[in-house]
């Protein structure tokens, strides 16, 4: 049984691969046709997650034109799975009436996530579409910055004082019926102040007798979340002590919300994203982004990247001299810089990642460095010795071999250094570590490898 588990596995993954492109196909042939009920059917039939991956496949004219053709299909399930920009996109063709209409039934934190990106005419017409509570609810999301817990946290909630019974909470949630949040996991005991004193886990209400009080079955609550806290922190603490839900209070301390670990799954991919899209020099792109949207959040970056490889080229020009006298440098040269840089870029992975995750603190700094400093230095004798070997074999020059060993050394030590160094003293002024560092590191590399092995060669060879 336990062999065949596996096969089975698989072939559910290709084929739920194969309706994934079959879907795309069918909707794009329907927008084709201008047929809205063909696209309705296509996207009422897919979990909204799923409507979403489907729609994320196609240009944005295609998705445009679909929203045009159907717009009832575009629920408020499906507009809160949607990518920031395509969502933009479809909410700019739809009347602010059906925008208040999908989104009627969400979440708060979920409606938010949804207009939050409108234009502030376009949202102010259609929270004039919902009621005057929802619309009290909604705007107060806005009374605070972009990716703060008070932006996400979700304003339904379950609180009771803290001398109910586990019989007079259950049956307050039986009357407040759909009322209640779609999905929650705790219900936070409150005192006179409506101040959080504990929480009570919905399995542990679920196992406890009726005449049972919540004051005696709360337990402590490990973290209170500020509105102003950053998401980033927010799912940092949630990942470091394992939580499905946190309340969100305000300076008073009273209880204005809660965050949930379906939000904090969100923010821990949108921030892990981020960084990697930055250490590559490049933005958020969708599949949907056009020509003209790829170059101007990518040309940036390129012109920055031109310039250190002047800096570098400067370098080579200095020992024009010894690339005259020794063609071999030449072909040799490139090689050294290369390791330098894919050594470089594996230390700055880990180091930014390790500052992320906090595990790279002021405390363990210098160890870490000394780590990386020595890592540099015997993976530069492994390959010194490989590529002196190498250059022996190809050039028929023990002394060209040395003087490229060493400098393999030399390169690889610095490209350990400046991974770990750069990123930790980007961070200390203030500058995002992922954005900037691999420029940085890159520059030392390249620099730091031709010095030495031109240098080296210019005063030995010559």
């Amino acid at each position: 049984m336990s062999e065949i588990a596996p096969e089975i596995e698989i072939e559910e993954t290709a084929s739920a691969a194969e309706t994934d492109i079959a879907a795309v196909g069918r909707l794009a042939a329907a927008i084709a046709d201008r047929d809205g009920l063909a696209i309705r059917g296509l996207l009422d039939e897919c979990h909204p997650a799923d409507a979403a991956d489907i729609l994320e496949q196609l240009s944005k004219e295609q998705v445009s034109q679909a929203a045009k053709l159907a717009p009832e299909a575009f629920t408020g399930e499906l507009l809160s799975e949607l990518q920031w920009d395509l969502r933009d996109d479809i909410t700019e063709v739809l009347e602010p009436q059906q925008i208040a209409e999908a989104i009627r039934d969400l979440d708060s934190d979920d409606a938010a996530l949804v207009l939050e990106e409108l234009d502030d005419d376009v949202r102010e017409a259609v929270l004039s579409e919902v009621s005057d509570e929802d619309r009290t609810l909604l705007e107060s999301h806005f009374e605070h910055e972009e990716e703060t817990a008070g932006r996400l946290m979700q304003r339904d909630f379950v609180a009771a004082p803290e001398h109910w019974t586990v019989g007079d909470t259950i049956d307050h949630m039986r009357a407040a019926g759909e009322d209640l949040p779609d999905v929650f996991f705790d219900i936070y005991v409150v005192n006179a102040a409506f101040a959080p004193m504990g929480a009570v886990a919905v399995s542990q209400l679920m196992r406890s007798k009726r005449d049972a009080r919540l004051s005696d079955l709360m337990s402590d609550l490990r973290v209170t979340i500020e509105p102003d806290v950053d998401q980033e922190e927010a799912a940092y603490l949630f990942e470091k002590y394992h939580l499905f839900s946190a309340p969100v209070i305000d300076e008073a301390g009273r209880l204005t919300g809660m965050l949930t670990i379906d939000d904090m799954v969100d923010v821990i991919q949108e921030e892990n994203k981020e960084d990697m899209l930055a250490l590559a020099g490049v933005n958020d792109a969708g599949l949907s982004d056009s020509v003209i949207d790829s170059v101007r959040s990518r040309a940036p970056w390129l012109l920055v990247n031109l310039a250190t490889a002047i800096l570098a080229s400067g370098v080579i020009a200095i020992f024009e001299d010894a690339l005259a006298a020794v063609v071999a440098l030449a072909v040799l040269m490139p090689i050294v810089a290369s390791m330098g840089g894919n050594a470089g870029t594996q230390s700055l992975a880990v180091a930014v990642r390790a500052i992320a995750s906090r595990d790279l603190t002021s405390a363990n700094a210098r160890r870490v460095i000394i780590r990386e400093i020595l890592t540099g230095l015997v993976n530069g004798v492994i390959f010194a010795v490989v590529m002196a070997l190498v250059a022996a074999l190809w050039f028929q020059n023990w002394t060209l071999a040395g003087v490229i060993g060493l400098a393999m050394v030399i390169n690889l030590a610095f490209a350990g250094l400046a991974g770990i160094a750069v990123p930790l003293a980007l961070r200390r002024f203030g500058a995002d570590p992922a954005v900037s560092s691999s420029v940085f590191v890159t520059t030392v590399t390249d620099v730091i490898g031709f010095f030495a092995f031109l240098g080296l060669a210019a005063i030995i060879l010559l």
